[in-house]
């Protein structure tokens, strides 16, 4: 790194003669949820007997375009306590050896079956509209693979993108200190035989979904991001691309989806008898989705305070109770 040395003599003279600057306190409780708040992402408070529980609402792949400040998430990271990150994959080389082996039953369709043979007559003709405008076969790839190639490469959902909260917030705690880990793990092993032994059938939600995204076409994605900086958690759980994300594995497997939510719960249940602000970065569709970790925290006896995760669904002077509340 290019330094200018003047500077910095100059710097160690008034340090040699001059009383040493008391340090800046630590931030407060309040400060640092004022300051998380700030960043524009959105999140949901805990106050508990003990400290705090700041809960960000995270989506992968925010366009560069949908202004927020993720350096005051830095910030704030900087001055909690711990930092609770998402679900760590356990991969050990045994695992690497069923990626190789496996690679078939996870990318393409049982051996002697084209897309045709699973499909009803009505989605046979929408992908081989895609087919004909992309230029591509998807006759043997499996649904799970032709649904991220028409969500990743043909509508770009993660073109032009910035940082996701969870890389924000890993990195600054790491530079600060302030112990980080994340909320479970899955053994690579579990996950990979769960993928390979799904049937062709429990994707086709997810392709069905993947479709209707990539129809909607491009603007979608921006307008999911604008959802997400405005805090209009409803509009973005009924986008096309979140609602397609939902619907595909491993959110939409009831077993991995399942335990992902159970960790989730419980790790909050744990922060709640811990000192000072617990940072938490949650995927959103976990949080607000129904019976997802909001609803079941409501349930628990949680007083939570942020955006409104739910559409009312009655009149506005009579609130419905466990749909969140703007602070």
């Amino acid at each position: 790194m290019m330094m200018r040395i003047a500077p910095l003599l100059l710097l160690a003279g008034s340090l040699a003669v001059a009383p040493v600057a008391a340090q800046d306190p630590a931030p407060s409780e309040n400060e640092i949820v004022v300051t998380a708040q700030n960043s524009g992402a959105p999140m949901w408070t805990i106050d508990t007997p003990k400290g705090t529980i700041v809960m960000v609402g995270e989506i992968k792949a925010v366009p560069k375009a949908t202004p927020w400040f993720p350096e005051r998430l830095e910030r704030a990271t900087a001055g909690a306590q711990r930092v609770i990150l998402g679900l760590k994959p356990k991969v050990s080389p045994g695992d690497v050896f069923r990626i190789i082996f496996a690679g078939g039953k996870i990318t393409k369709l049982p051996k002697d079956t084209e897309a045709s043979d699973h499909l009803s007559e009505a989605q046979r003709a929408r992908l081989e509209g895609f087919e004909q405008e992309y230029d591509q076969d998807y006759s043997r790839r499996s649904f799970l693979m032709t649904s991220f190639d028409l969500l990743s490469r043909r509508l770009g959902f993660a073109k032009d993108t910035g940082k996701d909260a969870s890389d924000i917030v890993e990195r600054a705690a790491r530079r600060a200190d302030v112990p980080s880990e994340p909320v479970g793990t899955l053994r690579g092993e579990d996950l990979l035989d769960n993928l390979a032994e799904a049937p062709p059938a429990a994707h086709l939600p997810c392709l069905d979904a993947a479709m209707d995204a990539t129809e909607a076409g491009p603007d979608i994605v921006l307008q999911r991001g604008e959802a997400w900086r405005s805090f209009d958690i409803p509009a973005l759980m009924d986008n096309p691309l979140e609602v397609a994300l939902g619907r595909c594995w491993p959110w939409a497997d009831q077993q991995v989806g399942g335990e992902i939510r159970t960790q989730w719960v419980e790790a909050i249940d744990r922060a709640a008898g811990e000192d000072g602000v617990t940072l938490a970065v949650v995927p959103l569709r976990v949080l607000a989705e129904e019976d997802g970790v909001l609803d079941l925290l409501v349930r628990r006896g949680f007083d939570i305070r942020g955006p409104e995760w739910r559409a009312a669904e009655t009149p506005a002077s009579e609130p419905s109770p466990g749909t969140g509340a703007r602070d």
